[in-house]
């Protein structure tokens, strides 16, 4: 269990750390078109993110594919410039959730290539992987979780009682999130 431990936590402070902007974007990004009443469909969202990016972890720890780390850097911020520009160029009516799940989990397995790094570098060569590989997901998604109540609450609060529009909180969560990571972009060019 000290190892479930010890992985849990470094999965919680992957996401939950000031080095994990990039996360916390795609996260700010992901769930810039719901409320709190669509808790359920959120949890879906990033459950299917998480998903994602558990298969690219599980098969670059187990060595079966490695990725380009420079390419890896780049791809996770064009992750959230695209989900952003989603958010902001797609008619809310038009907004299919079976699409958004795609998309986060084929984003997710972007991710995963960021956390398998991490991850190989802790772990040691006769180590069995799956308790870590067990730990280090469920603390990401433990994480993850916590990231998306704390939006779902500022919607409310902004929305519902100091009555912003939702439609603006869509656009400037979208806009400074994939701004970022615009810059993000530029700045991780693999070329």
């Amino acid at each position: 269990m000290n190892d479930f431990t010890f992985y849990f936590g470094n999965g919680w402070n992957h996401i939950i750390s000031t080095q994990a902007l990039d996360h916390l974007l795609f996260l700010t990004a992901l769930t810039a078109t719901f409320s709190i009443s669509k808790w359920k469909q959120v949890a879906i969202l990033v459950t299917a993110f998480t998903i994602g990016h558990s298969i690219t972890l599980a098969i670059s720890i187990y060595d079966v594919v490695r990725f380009n780390t420079d390419w890896v850097e780049f791809l996770i911020p064009l992750s959230i410039v695209i989900t952003s520009l989603y958010n902001l160029f797609t008619k809310k009516r038009n907004r299919g959730v079976n699409f958004q799940y795609i998309m986060a989990l084929l984003f997710g397995l972007i991710h995963g290539m960021g956390f398998a790094n991490t991850l190989r570098f802790m772990l040691a060569k006769e180590q069995s992987l799956a308790i870590p590989l067990l730990g280090f997901n469920i603390g990401i998604e433990a994480a993850q979780i916590l990231v998306v109540l704390f939006l779902l609450l500022i919607h409310f609060f902004l929305v519902n009682k100091m009555k912003l529009q939702e439609k603006w909180w869509t656009i400037i969560l979208s806009a400074a999130a994939g701004l970022a990571a615009l810059y993000m972009c530029i700045t991780r060019w693999p070329l």
